[in-house]
């Protein structure tokens, strides 16, 4: 629903609230909201390194500018909440400000060359809200839209000014930077901007012409709200900002019907393609001949989102604009099983390989995991001109899980033979294999046998090899990379040790690998691409970043001959004073000898054997087995870098960092949960002993927490854990009763009726009454995360205050799942702080018997 109000008179009083704030002594509320002590401000305002995107051709390194956390007065423009979309009618796209507020363009440098040397300035619109850069293939042109007036202002007439959103273009060769479309973009159904395959052209969705003012709501309703069930199972997920009526209806039939269109980037003429519609998804062949077109069409829904309603695919002729070929009618969506998927057609997309053919799977088991078949999926192909019926080219015997197209030529066997890596999901064991098929596509059948490249746990980091690299083919299309019979694969590398990044090159003959370079030494440094030019040495050039514990990320060009660097960036620390903190990579075990891990951080000036109030931050994951339950993740060599409301700021506040415990809960997936609450415990026990042990954390002084899934853990671990094993706990944005959740949640896969006891047995809200540990709460008022609605914290804070706990609620307007605003981060850490060092660090002081407070 529309939340309405005056936007002018918002944001001016908002501004000012932010004002008064900025002069506010820390932990002082303005209005309501808190500040964080100055060390901390001073890490919030410091403002950020540019983001960094190089053009596909390896000419151009365009430096993005971003903003700072934003206000919130950004984020109380105006929001529809439709269908499972968050938009914003002023702009008719996505609701939320934009990342970024400016480009500037480097060539890229010569070995010796100095580093920004001929930097030019990108002329963007004043007060600029930017997405993201969008590359033509050879790099000539980067398109950008620009978002203007989200919060509907006024001119001093009370007249509307002008508000939208903006679709801009950059000439690299010329520097010439213009408008091509005026604020007319429809980007609220994800169509966006996309490259059309002669990389001139865009194709985009307008507001269609004469589409009239935003309906508004009935003074007086038509009449109620009706839903029926018919006997069909559907078990439908805890989805939010669904459809609710029919004015709902209508808005999102008035925001999400655009015009699709083809606009030159050379000369800005538009062409409308097609009459108004919802279009979920439309992707151009290869050709540049067709267009592939997902349409929305009605009844919809009020349990599901508007991805699940009714959807017709069609193969549209784009110089005729005739329908060629109605794919597949999809019908609603709403009785998909549990960790299921639809049946039918599901996934089209192109080949990206050949001109013009389409490809989809289509589920074997009726989209039921815990069917026994001997195939779940099968793989379909149609070809140009899309006559007859199409045909079945390939059979898994697991979930299909993503596939990746060999650049054309890869294997020297002709252009009508194409290459794909593709991926299948073992549910029962959680486990990913990936096969190389060759495809005869005039025949439609593979060629020879699918050979196994890849056969691991998805849980096995160590044994990860890597992810292929691609490159974009001069229609735009990108396939993964091939040079002389060899894919580069890059990984991070985990180890016992932490991350080091690798990039390997495959043989596609007998999948063996060279292990072309390694991050090694005191430094963390990781490939992005390998360049199409080699060096001066005939070498391999590869684009990394690289970072130390006291050098900020930058990127480079890296001669794999020799092991030369240019650099790209040279950003510097802008803030030292965080240099001083003190991390390490430490593994312990449980008391059943599972393996675990964490990364200790220790404030600025720590002083060797001091003992200090600690806080563990964690989140539960689902393993299989205990081998790769601790298996550890990050690097100690890395820069480090806070921002937003990291629970790492309480390093500034004098408290020791145990991030990222290991939380695992080990188990067969379908049973894995019956011992969460035991698990949990003795992971955090045995967190606890280490840094104890290590002689940098005090006993009887620690706290828990962690976000979502993680707040979930805490409230467990507070109703669960012996007296005085925690003195508080923080949780952020969770959800605490499992019954509210009734069709699964995280990994389980039972739903609440099969598993009532494990559903109640794990719900910190049933536990209440056990809660006495000190827990502060937060959530954003509009937490958009299926499962973790606002009412979860609600009704946790309710049934502690009403049993006599002690705890705090903090709901954060305008808030989603993770919190953005400026005033509101800065209220969070000084929340958290204050909750912290009252029942933490002063422990000896603090009473543990206080009455429960809520949150104005």
């Amino acid at each position: 629903m529309l939340r309405t109000f005056a936007p002018r008179t918002l944001a001016m009083t908002i501004a000012a609230v932010a004002s008064l704030a900025s002069h506010a002594q820390p932990g002082e509320s303005v209005s309501g909201y808190k500040t964080p002590p100055d060390a901390i401000r001073r890490v919030l305002d410091t403002p950020p390194t540019p983001a960094v995107s190089i053009s596909p051709d390896d000419r151009w390194i365009l430096l993005l500018e971003r903003r700072n956390l934003p206000a919130i007065a950004d984020l109380a423009a105006p929001m529809l909440r439709l269908g499972g979309s968050r938009l914003n009618p002023n702009t008719n796209g996505p609701h939320g400000p934009r990342p970024y507020t400016g480009f500037v363009l480097r060539p890229m440098p010569g070995e010796d060359e100095p580093v920004g040397l001929k930097d030019m300035r990108i002329e963007t619109p004043p007060d600029a809200a930017l997405s993201g850069p969008s590359w033509s293939a050879d790099g000539r042109y980067f398109t950008f839209t620009n978002t203007i007036n989200p919060a509907g202002e006024t001119d001093v007439g009370g007249r509307p000014l002008p508000s939208g959103t903006e679709l801009w273009v950059c000439d690299t060769e010329t520097r010439v930077v213009k408008r091509l479309v005026g604020p007319t973009l429809n980007t609220a159904a994800g169509v966006g901007v996309r490259w059309m395959p002669d990389q001139r052209t865009v194709l985009v969705s307008l507001i269609p012409e004469g589409r009239g003012s935003m309906p508004q709501r009935p003074a007086v309703p038509s009449g109620p709200v009706m839903q029926d069930a018919d006997g069909t199972v559907a078990p439908v997920r805890t989805y939010q900002d669904l459809l609710t009526d029919t004015h709902d209806e209508a808005l999102f039939d008035w925001i999400m019907t655009g015009q699709l269109a083809v606009v030159s980037i050379e000369t800005g003429s538009i062409r409308k393609i097609g009459e108004p519609a919802i279009h979920a998804g439309v992707s151009p062949s290869p050709s540049g001949g067709y267009l592939l077109l997902s349409t929305v069409k009605r009844p919809y829904s009020y349990a599901v989102p508007w991805s699940l309603f009714p959807m017709t695919w069609e193969v549209l002729d784009l110089a005729s604009e005739k329908l060629v070929r109605t794919v597949v009618e999809m019908p609603l969506r709403e009785n998909i099983p549990t960790q299921g998927v639809q049946t039918g057609p599901r996934g089209a997309n192109w080949l990206d390989t050949q001109p013009a053919t389409l490809l989809w799977t289509e589920a074997l088991d009726g989209g039921d995991p815990r069917a026994k078949v001997d195939h779940r999926d099968r793989c379909m192909l149609l070809a140009a001109p899309f006559k007859g019926e199409p045909t079945e080219w390939l059979k898994l015997q697991h979930r299909a899980s993503g596939m990746s197209w060999l650049e054309p030529g890869a294997m020297q066997d002709g252009p009508a033979v194409a290459h794909a890596m593709v991926g299948e999901f073992e549910r029962e064991r959680r486990w990913m294999r990936t096969w190389l098929v060759s495809l005869d596509v005039d025949g439609g059948k593979v060629v020879g046998e699918p050979r196994l490249v890849f056969d691991r746990s998805i849980n096995d980091r160590y044994n990860d090899p890597g992810s292929p690299l691609s490159k974009r083919l001069s229609n735009g299309v990108s396939v993964v990379r091939v040079d002389d019979g060899f894919v580069y694969l890059d990984g991070d590398g985990a180890t016992p040790e932490g991350n080091r990044p690798f990039l390997d090159r495959m043989s596609l003959a007998d999948f063996s690998k060279e292990r072309l370079w390694r991050n090694e030494g005191d430094c963390y440094e990781g490939a992005i691409d390998v360049m199409a030019k080699k060096g001066p040495t005939g070498g391999i050039r590869v684009i990394t970043t690289h970072e130390t514990q006291t050098t900020p990320p930058n990127t480079f060009v890296m001669d794999l001959t020799n092991g030369s660097r240019t650099a790209l960036t040279t950003f510097t620390d802008p803030l030292p004073e965080l240099r001083k903190i003190k991390r390490e990579i430490i593994t312990y075990a449980r008391d059943d000898g599972a393996p675990l891990s964490a990364t200790m951080y220790l404030p600025p000036d720590y002083v060797e054997g001091t003992k200090l109030p600690l806080f563990i931050w964690a989140y539960p994951n689902e393993v299989s087995d205990t081998s790769t339950a601790g298996q550890v993740s990050g690097s100690q060599h890395r820069f480090t870098q806070i921002g937003g409301s990291s629970h790492l700021f309480l390093l500034l506040a004098g408290y020791a960092v145990m991030d990222n415990a290991s939380m695992p809960v080990i188990g067969d997936p379908e049973t894995v949960n019956d011992t969460f609450v035991k698990q949990i415990v003795a992971n955090a026990q045995a967190a606890i002993d280490k840094a104890v042990a290590m002689g940098v954390a005090d006993a009887s002084r620690v706290a828990v927490g962690g976000h979502s899934y993680g707040a979930f853990m805490t409230a467990n671990l507070l109703a669960h854990c012996p007296p005085g094993m925690f003195k508080a706990g923080i949780a952020r944005s969770g959800a605490y009763n499992r019954t509210l959740t009734p069709f699964g949640f995280q990994s389980e896969r039972r739903s609440f009726w099969e598993a009532q006891d494990v559903y109640m047995n794990m719900s910190p809200f049933t536990h209440a009454d056990k809660i006495k540990t000190p827990i502060l709460m937060i959530h954003g008022q509009i937490d958009n995360n299926s499962g973790t609605f606002p009412i979860q914290s609600e009704r946790l804070f309710q049934a502690i205050k009403g049993t006599g706990g002690t705890a705090r609620l903090v709901m954060l307007p305008y808030e989603s799942h993770g919190y953005m605003a400026r005033e509101s981060v800065m209220h969070v850490l000084a929340e958290s702080i204050e909750w912290l060092d009252r029942y933490v660090k002063n422990a000896s002081e603090a009473s543990t018997q206080g009455a429960s407070e809520g949150a104005n």
